[in-house]
């Protein structure tokens, strides 16, 4: 027999959330794996169908889940690659390369920048498989600690060509904000006092 419900708590990074089903009752637990199909995510408060089994003890959990109905297309230029981001990012790589070569950062710190990029862009692809597949996620903070570090223009090259939380608010506003202080640190590290604390932390 197949029940209607909805997903009144999702946990995203967890990959589990709960049902509660039309006209009241017990909340049904509810597993990402549980979904018939994978195309989409859920986000919470999604119309769901689905059958009621019970785990080893006795609780109540979903299988053969589906969306009621399907979800609605975002507006065209939602799903657009956003080409104003890619290009501040490539620029920012771009004029850090061009700090070094004239000798106002030394070279580490445009390698420092591309390889974290490269590796929260690697984060951020394998958070992706892993939200499509229903497998374990990365948590969101390591993500912004990464874009703190230096990584954010593989971050934001990731958001845009991966799809992958470009549209979250919460986790814009952060990600942002990560970007905001590391390139204030930038700065400060060309200004003459960062030149002379570049100069005692390599002599050391």
């Amino acid at each position: 027999m197949r029940y209607q419900g909805r997903i009144t708590e999702w946990r995203d990074e967890q990959g589990f959330g709960f049902i509660t089903p039309n006209g009241g009752g017990e909340r049904v637990f509810l597993h990402v794996k549980s979904f018939k199909s994978r195309s989409r995510r859920p986000t919470g408060n999604e119309l769901v169908k689905f059958v009621k089994a019970s785990d080893d003890k006795g609780r109540p959990r979903a299988e053969q889940v589906e969306f009621v109905s399907s979800p609605r297309q975002p507006p065209r230029s939602a799903q657009r690659t956003s080409i104003p981001a890619l290009l501040f990012a490539g620029l920012f790589l771009i004029s850090v390369g061009l700090l070094a070569l004239i000798g106002k950062v030394p070279p580490v710190i445009l390698f420092a920048y591309l390889g974290l990029s490269a590796l929260t862009f690697g984060l951020y692809a394998s958070d992706k498989s892993a939200a499509t597949e229903g497998r374990w996620r990365i948590k969101e903070n390591t993500l912004q600690v990464f874009a703190l570090l230096g990584g954010w223009p593989g971050g934001l090259v990731a958001q845009q060509l991966l799809r992958h939380k470009s549209k979250k608010q919460e986790f814009q506003f952060v990600f942002w904000l990560a970007v905001a202080i590391n390139i204030g640190l930038l700065g400060w590290l060309i200004s003459a006092n960062g030149a002379q604390f570049l100069a005692s932390l390599f002599r050391r």
